[in-house]
């Protein structure tokens, strides 16, 4: 197991992930299991993935609860929460990563495309925090991190309703850091930047090119685990209400 400093940081907690059947997800979900949490791997479509993911949890030693649950639904994130804590007892860490990252040029965008993508993006990040809230509350060292994206910053063509979901995540953010800080809950945003695309046919988001990184070079799935790990330990807990940008210098906050 990868030991952030050599010590399971995260021993005995539980963290919550959505949308870690692949990509940054995946790599959060691994990266908490291995700091010590129990992982409630959360997916929407794709049980095989999920799966997978919590037999890598569990073959490097830890535990995990795969869960197929639509974070739109409110019911299904209920449901999800309320199986996390029969399974495990409480919920130190939500990490709020499900999104649907759609192109749709704004002359043909529809209100049902719109509804779509705002219900995953950004209701679903409050379904979630409305439905953790309790176990948050009893935990005394709790974290919530939502995952943003650099569209939020630099705009991108076609995507108004990925542009505008992801920055209502950040309103969102330090709103809940103001509510939840007399609770003990740290709540932050981690924004990634140009993340290496697994080769799966779809085109570059335009945002991409425009803004190349300064190292030259795409992060990696693993890069934004490692923040988000750090954000959930003992080592952040004077951290809250921010948006930490994970991008190469591609922007600046």
């Amino acid at each position: 197991m990868n030991r952030m400093n050599g010590q399971n940081e995260l021993l005995g907690r539980v963290a919550v992930v959505t949308g870690a059947g692949r990509n940054i997800g995946r790599a959060i979900a691994l990266a908490l299991a291995d700091g010590g949490a129990a992982v409630v791997v959360n997916g929407r479509s794709d049980r095989a993935q999920v799966d997978t993911v919590v037999r890598e949890i569990e073959g490097r030693g830890g535990k995990a609860l795969g869960y197929m649950a639509d974070v739109a639904d409110v019911d299904g994130v209920d449901a999800m929460i309320k199986a996390a804590g029969v399974r495990f007892g409480r919920i130190d860490y939500l990490i709020n990563n499900a999104a649907l990252r759609r192109a749709d040029p704004v002359e043909v965008l529809t209100p049902t495309r719109w509804r779509e993508v705002i219900a995953v993006t950004l209701d679903g990040q409050f379904y979630c925090v409305a439905a953790c809230l309790p176990y948050l509350k009893a935990s005394g060292t709790a974290a919530i991190v939502n995952i943003g994206g650099l569209s939020a910053y630099t705009g991108s063509k076609g995507r108004a309703h990925v542009v505008a979901a992801k920055a209502g995540l950040t309103g969102l953010t330090r709103a809940l850091a103001i509510d939840l800080a007399e609770h003990h809950v740290t709540v932050n945003l981690v924004s990634p930047g140009l993340i290496a695309r697994p080769a799966d046919g779809r085109p570059e988001p335009s945002h991409h090119t425009a803004h190349p990184t300064l190292t030259g070079e795409r992060g990696k799935p693993e890069d934004i685990a490692g923040m988000v790990r750090f954000l959930c330990g003992p080592q952040a807990r004077y951290i809250t209400g921010q948006t930490i940008h994970v991008n190469g210098g591609a922007f600046f906050g």
